[in-house]
């Protein structure tokens, strides 16, 4: 069963990602800062991360490039969920190694198609 750890501060968005992914099947943890993720994602080593950027004790970005740099957890995934959707702020998820960027508001029908579409690609 895949893993996902969800980390925003916005419990409104981590209620309704918590229900869209278990509805798909998913095993589901989730942070409510970035200290917690970073937490979790040591105890847990989630195959999937959603990630908000601006989040309390630790942002996205720093998340995932410690995800990306570390051999046990570089198998997963990263895509950041973010109102940060300019240029820059995407370029640089990408820059600490996300695998995907998209801006809020998000559909909840095209965030499984592109987390579908990631799992066949790694498949």
């Amino acid at each position: 069963m895949l893993k996902v750890l969800i980390a925003d501060d916005e419990p409104n968005i981590l209620m309704s990602l918590e229900f869209l992914m278990k509805k798909e099947g998913y095993k589901v943890y989730i942070a409510r800062d970035g200290g917690e993720a970073f937490d979790l994602i040591q105890q847990e080593k989630p195959d999937l991360l959603l990630l908000d950027i601006m989040m309390p004790r630790m942002d996205g970005y720093e998340l995932c490039q410690f995800v990306k740099q570390h051999p046990d957890y570089q198998h997963a995934k990263v895509i950041f969920l973010s109102a940060k959707s300019k240029d820059l702020d995407v370029q640089k998820g990408y820059d600490v190694g996300g695998d995907l960027y998209i801006p809020k508001p998000f559909s909840t029908r095209d965030l499984i198609a592109k987390i579908n579409q990631l799992k066949a690609a790694a498949a």
